[in-house]
C-alpha cells in the first residue's frame, strides 16, 4: 500500500520507474495536510483495507506519518505489526518524526533495527522481546543501485560538474525551513562558503524560500548555489558519491554519505543515526552559520573508508527470513 503522502513526481513516482518498483497494490493518495489530518485521513483508510484483507502481518518502515498511522491502524484491529528501522532515537521530542517512531516502536511485535545502538535504544525503554539486529535496508538499496546510477545517470555532465569539485546540500526539516531565522543563517552560511553547492530543492523549502525573497537577505545566497528541482534516486546517489562535501538536515543523506565515504555536515542540533559521528564523517553543526562555515573549510577532513557498522547488505533477506520464521 501507498498512501500518497509523498506525491510529487520528483519525490514518489520517480523512485518507482528507476527502480522497478511495482506498480502499488492500493494508493490511498492522500496528499499534503498537517500533521493530524493527514495521519487522521490515512488511519481511517487503512483500517477499512486492513479489515477487508486481514493480512498476516502489517510491515511499516521508517518514521513517517505514514509509518506511525500503518502501525495504529494494525494495532487497534489486533494485527501483528511488524516495524523496519527500530530503535532509532535521536531524543528530541519536538521532531514529528521521533513521535512517529517512538510510538511504532511500543506498538510492534517485531522490531527490525539496522544497528547495535538501535538495539541498545530499545532495550533501554524495556523492549527487548523479539528484536533481531538484521542490518540497514538503505545499505541493501545503495549497494544494489550505485553501480546502475554510475552506468545511466549523466547528471554530472548536465551540470558541468567534475568529482570532488563541488557540495550537495539539501533541506526540508521544519527546523530549519519553518523558522525564517534559520532558513536566512543557513542559506548565508551556503553563500559564504564560496564553493560551487548543489542545492536540490525539496517543493516545500522552494516555497519557504520565495516568501523570504526581497525581505530577509535572501538575494547575497546566491553565486556558488545552484538550486536545482529535485533529482530522481539514480541522479541523487551519483551527486552524493562525487561531493566533496555533503551538507544535509536528511537522516537518509547522512548515512548515505558514511557509506560512500563522503564527510557530511548536519544541519541539526542532534541525530537518529549516532553511528555516522564516527572518526568525524559527520559532524552536527545546527543552523549557526559560522559553525557551518567552520565546519564546511575543515582541511583535516576524514578520509578512505568508514566503519561497517550498517551490515553486509542483506537486511531485507534477514527480514524475509525472520519473518518467515516468526509467522
Amino acid at each position: 500500500m501507498h498512501t500518497g503522502q509523498h506525491y510529487d513526481y520528483g519525490m514518489s513516482r520517480i523512485f518507482f520507474d528507476e527502480m522497478g518498483i511495482p506498480e502499488p497494490g492500493i494508493n490511498l493518495e492522500v496528499g499534503s495536510g498537517s500533521h493530524g489530518w493527514q495521519t487522521g485521513q490515512m488511519l481511517v483508510r487503512l483500517e477499512e483495507i486492513m479489515q477487508q484483507q486481514q493480512p498476516d502481518c502489517v510491515l511499516v518502515y521508517g518514521d513517517t506519518n505514514s509509518t506511525l498511522a500503518g502501525a495504529l491502524a494494525a494495532c487497534k484491529l489486533r494485527l501483528p505489526i511488524a516495524h523496519v528501522e527500530a530503535g532509532l532515537r535521536s531524543f528530541n521530542r519536538d521532531m514529528p518524526e521521533e513521535h512517529n517512531r517512538v510510538l511504532t516502536d511500543h506498538c510492534s511485535d517485531l522490531l527490525f533495527c539496522p544497528t547495535q545502538t538501535a538495539v541498545n535504544n530499545l532495550a533501554h525503554e524495556g523492549l527487548t522481546r523479539s528484536v533481531h539486529l538484521v542490518g540497514d535496508t538503505m545499505f541493501d538499496a545503495v549497494l544494489q543501485f550505485a553501480e546502475i546510477a554510475r552506468r545511466r545517470s549523466v547528471i554530472l555532465d548536465d551540470l558541468g560538474l567534475k568529482p570532488k569539485n563541488y557540495l550537495l546540500a539539501t533541506l526540508h526539516r521544519p527546523y530549519n525551513t519553518d523558522i525564517p531565522e534559520n532558513l536566512c543563517a543557513i542559506l548565508k552560511a551556503f553563500a559564504d562558503i564560496d564553493e560551487t553547492i548543489i542545492f536540490p530543492v525539496h517543493p516545500r523549502t522552494r516555497e519557504k524560500i520565495a516568501g523570504l525573497e526581497g525581505s530577509s537577505g535572501i538575494e547575497g545566497a546566491e553565486g556558488g548555489l545552484k538550486m536545482i528541482s529535485p533529482v530522481g534516486y539514480l541522479d541523487m546517489l551519483m551527486l552524493e558519491q562525487h561531493a566533496r562535501l555533503i551538507l544535509t538536515d536528511s537522516g537518509g543523506m547522512q548515512k548515505e554519505a558514511f557509506f560512500f565515504g563522503v564527510p557530511c555536515i548536519t544541519l541539526r542540533p542532534e541525530t537518529e543515526w549516532v553511528e555516522t559521528l564516527a572518526d568525524g564523517w559527520n559532524e552536527l553543526v545546527g543552523a549557526d552559520p559560522d559553525r557551518i562555515l567552520q565546519a564546511a573549510l575543515k582541511r583535516n577532513l576524514p578520509e578512505g573508508s568508514p566503519p561497517a557498522l550498517f551490515g553486509d547488505g542483506r537486511a531485507a533477506d534477514n527480514i524475509v527470513s525472520q519473518l518467515t520464521r516468526e509467522l
